[in-house]
């Protein structure tokens, strides 16, 4: 049986392969390290089919190390272990050329299953390499993440992929044989969501589906072709980004009806529950914030309750705090304040902190006068001293503007009547 598009275009070697020039080209982070054979341990995270197990096997084959696979989906602790065991009895076991483990979807090791590579990354017994499409600040645990190097894959550009394309046309040993004109590509480009593996399985499928000699792709062959095939709901793919925007944006236009249909499609699709938790804490701060302050606490309850039920009662869970985020009052005050605050640092560099409000603790610090006429709020009338806490040079700027909501607006009351000789509010 052949193997499938994908696998027989997959490139042996870093000259091969396509994209991520800011890990592998020549000025890349990466490649003086794959070069050197002087491999961390790594964390690649990215969307699917960008090249993140091809990219770990192209490592070891250029640093000619053992490599061993896992698979996070059908592998526990006891198959974590033998492959250490395995790693441990290679040679070169005492050098910089110690085996890989690769372990693909590593977010869905639990705890106890990434706790069991602590020890064997510690001592340097294997070269760990996991991937993700998940961000591993929430789904590794501190202690391995503090070990690995993160590293970020970026979907395919256009450019790649039609350049994939056009070496499936001339280099695959079946493919080439057949007359293939690509007259339109939009359909094909936009179906596959910048996933080259996908890509590639929808462009197989188009060409063996043809039986003449030749065939022409367009956008209405594509449509045909696959669309009826597609997946109603790809959890890996951009359908999950589509409606977690979808469901976003729903809550954020004060529509319950909406938001709970969309909650609805990806708990049907079997979407990650803590992916979708996640993002109602987001949005609990971005899009309501203090408007409601409640809705943050609401939203990392029903953070930490889904997580500990998981399906299928988490579905209640969820439903009942999409409506309520839906129905609070909204503002977005808070995320446009830091926003522009980054804005401000950036421009302006690191300004000196004023010396009245600096940290005194020795001698000599006094002396230069750290801390030196800081007003103690709590020694004032209602707890309250002007002072001076910006920098000199963008003393007097105003960074927060309450939003025009009754919460809000109470706040912009209270600071009106704190800092009415410097703030305009």
């Amino acid at each position: 049986m052949n193997k499938p598009l994908a696998e027989r275009l997959r490139p042996n070697s870093l000259e091969e392969y396509l994209s991520q020039q800011h890990l592998v080209g020549k000025d890349g982070s990466l490649y003086t390290q794959i070069k050197s054979g002087i491999i961390p341990s790594i964390i690649f995270w990215g969307p699917p089919g960008v090249g993140k197990t091809t990219l770990a096997n192209i490592i070891a084959e250029e640093s000619k190390r053992p490599f061993f696979t896992l698979s996070a989906i059908n592998s526990g602790v006891k198959d974590v272990r033998e492959v250490i065991e395995r790693a441990k009895k290679q040679d070169g076991l005492f050098t910089t050329k110690n085996p890989i483990l690769f372990i693909d979807e590593i977010h869905r090791f639990s705890k106890s299953q990434q706790d069991s590579l602590l020890g064997a990354v510690e001592k340097g017994w294997i070269t760990l390499i996991g991937a993700t499409t998940e961000n591993p600040s929430f789904e590794v645990i501190p202690a391995l993440l503090s070990r690995c190097q993160v590293y970020v894959l970026n979907e395919f550009s256009k450019q790649d992929l039609l350049a994939l394309l056009d070496k499936a046309m001339t280099k695959d040993e079946i493919l080439s044989v057949k007359k293939i004109v690509l007259k339109e590509t939009d359909s094909l480009l936009r179906i596959s969501g910048g996933d080259a593996r996908k890509l590639l399985n929808i462009f197989e499928l188009l060409v063996i589906s043809d039986n003449s000699d030749s065939i022409t792709i367009t956008n209405d062959l594509v449509e045909k072709k696959v669309q009826q095939n597609t997946v109603r709901y790809d959890k890996t793919g951009e359908q999950h980004y589509d409606i977690i925007s979808a469901f976003i944006k729903s809550i954020r236009g004060s529509d319950p009806n909406a938001a709970i249909y969309w909650l609805a499609r990806m708990i049907e699709g079997g979407e990650d529950v803590k992916f979708i938790a996640r993002r109602l804490l987001i949005s609990a701060s971005e899009d309501i914030g203090n408007a409601n302050p409640t809705a943050i606490i609401m939203a990392n309850n029903t953070f930490q309750a889904v997580t500990t039920i998981g399906f299928p009662e988490a579905r209640i869970i969820l439903s009942q705090c999409a409506i309520y985020l839906a129905t609070s009052p909204k503002s977005n005050a808070s995320y446009m304040a830091i926003n522009k605050a980054q804005q401000l640092v950036k421009q302006t560099g690191d300004l000196s902190v004023p010396l009245a409000i600096r940290n005194a603790p020795t001698k000599l610090m006094k002396e230069l006068d750290y801390g030196k006429d800081y007003k103690y709020a709590h020694n004032y009338k209602d707890s309250f001293a002007e002072v001076e806490f910006l920098p000199e040079e963008i003393k007097a700027t105003k960074i927060f503007e309450p939003g025009n909501n009754k919460r809000e607006q109470t706040i912009k009351e209270f600071l009106k009547n704190k800092w009415k000789s410097k703030y305009d509010y």
